[in-house]
């Protein structure tokens, strides 16, 4: 159940956005290594790092919104998950695809960031007064100037495509293509990512396809949620599309974050955080969460009175029955954690981590894989 909490103090808001800052960059390096290392491809690796940049660009915008929480009245106080996710919650991002819909006017009724500055320092030379009321404007057009550039991460990210190539030659051809989209997820507040690998054999290429490509980003859009297994996902999309044929899905959730000074999840990893008494800006561990779908095969099925179409069977994680129940062919689990909270992690072997990918963060800002 989430448990949100605002954060009343300026010093506090400006440490927990420095954090998200620091993980996201780490999380691209890692990002890096799974490509080295086979588990992601050139091109996945791209995609997952324009999602990481727009949430960067996010947290960056809620930071200049939120820098005067508790000094300014009007400044409002960041709601966060400290229960669940350790995320803001999604309603912030709501507010915030509000305002930017608007932000013309706002950027346009205020004055530009020079102006501004320029009346501080009057402020504080000429009446030697801390220029309060004018810092906060400053923040707030710093955050309209963010939600104007764009690319950030919005509680949904419709689905684009990246082309991989043709499978066979003339009318037996295939266009593949990685098809990718991804939500901030209301139920459990956490940005998750979704692939999919699919193979076209339409007339027209998918995303010059008038009548197709609307069809399936309202499809997946629709079917972009955390409850749904991606079994449930991928069968939906293979019985809607007869000329679309999905070969590989996966669902990537990027969190939750856990932090001793911010979060209050229970289980093992915060107390390894409380125990490594980590120094600012390193008490912290972020898990990311792969749910992989794979085909298995192909099976022919009668359409209409003469037709028949490619029907997918997927590949069901075959131990202890896991895959009925998760709708996966494999779930795999990471954690990246700064290196102090890995020895804590290591010297006491809690259940449930050994088969846990492990990144470590060196304090030079190094990422390793143990």
């Amino acid at each position: 159940m989430t448990d949100t909490t605002n954060i009343h103090d300026t010093r506090v808001t400006r440490r927990y956005f420095k954090k998200f800052e620091r993980i996201t960059q780490h999380l691209t390096r890692v990002a890096g290594m799974m490509e080295a290392e086979g588990t992601l491809t050139k091109q996945e690796v791209e995609v997952l790092g324009r999602y990481l940049v727009g949430l960067t660009y996010t947290f960056r915008a809620l930071g200049h919104k939120y820098l005067f929480a508790g000094r300014v009245a009007r400044a409002g106080k960041l709601s966060f998950d400290r229960r669940e996710s350790g995320f803001p919650i999604a309603a912030e991002l709501m507010e915030m695809a509000v305002d930017a819909a608007q932000v013309d006017r706002h950027l346009s009724g205020t004055q530009s960031v020079e102006a501004l500055k320029s009346e501080m320092v009057a402020k504080i030379v000429g009446e030697h007064e801390v220029p309060t009321k004018l810092q906060f404007a400053l923040s707030q057009r710093l955050y309209y100037e963010e939600l104007a550039r764009g690319h950030l991460f919005w509680v949904r990210n419709d689905p684009d495509t990246v082309w991989l190539g043709n499978e066979g030659e003339g009318r037996d051809a295939r266009r593949r293509f990685l098809v990718h989209w991804a939500v901030y997820d209301s139920q459990i507040n956490l940005p998750t990512v979704y692939l999919m690998d699919l193979e076209d054999t339409g007339r027209t290429a998918l995303p010059k396809d008038d009548r197709r490509w609307p069809e399936v980003q309202a499809h997946l859009t629709a079917q972009a949620q955390g409850d749904l297994k991606l079994l449930t996902i991928a069968r939906g999309f293979d019985q809607d599309f007869d000329d679309l044929h999905p070969k590989r899905l996966r669902r990537i959730h990027l969190g939750p974050m856990y932090s001793s000074a911010f979060t209050e999840q229970a289980g093992p990893l915060r107390q390894v955080l409380v125990d490594a008494q980590s120094p600012e800006g390193e008490d912290w561990a972020l898990v990311w969460t792969t749910e992989d779908l794979k085909s298995e095969r192909v099976e022919m099925e009668k359409s209409g009175w003469f037709g028949r179409v490619e029907r997918e069977v997927f590949a069901l994680d075959p131990f202890a029955g896991r895959g009925a129940e998760t709708g996966t062919t494999a779930t795999e689990r990471s954690i990246i954690l700064p290196a102090r909270g890995f020895q804590v992690l290591e010297d006491q072997k809690p259940p449930g981590f050994s088969d846990v990918r492990k990144f470590v963060v060196s304090p030079g800002g190094r990422v390793m894989r143990v």
